[in-house]
């Protein structure tokens, strides 16, 4: 490996994804790593760009979106697609923030079972 490349097992291990997600990832073209024969090598500008697909994907944002976001990243964006990033980024947290709302209240409820389930066992000592 250059200092500045990484092979195909080193951006697996460095993202922690399966050799599946990479290819697929490549497959519909939000990765182009060079080709050396059979071999792939992922530069700099394709490090950063997987930097960005995962920071998505933990974000919950579908590929698709992702796919914009690079384009954007890349390319500066024109003001419209700026706009859409900003608008579906609202949208992702605001589904984000009930998710959160959603897992505090499960947990909430889970406590009370417990809470009241080991008051029974303590009754029944």
């Amino acid at each position: 490996m250059s200092e500045n490349r990484l092979s195909f097992k080193e951006m697996c291990a460095r993202f922690d994804v399966t050799p599946r997600t990479l290819r697929y990832y490549e497959y519909i073209e939000l990765l182009t790593p060079d080709r050396e024969g059979r071999s792939r090598y992922f530069g700099p500008k394709e490090i950063a760009r997987m930097t960005l697909i995962m920071r998505g994907r933990r974000f919950g944002i579908k590929l698709e979106d992702i796919r914009q976001w690079l384009l954007i990243y890349e390319h500066e964006g024109t003001s419209a697609q700026m706009q859409a990033f900003v608008d579906m980024a609202d949208r992702q947290y605001a589904e984000l923030l009930e998710q959160r709302e959603q897992l505090d209240e499960a947990m909430r409820e889970l406590k009370e079972l417990r809470d009241e389930t080991a008051g029974f066992l303590t009754k029944a000592k």
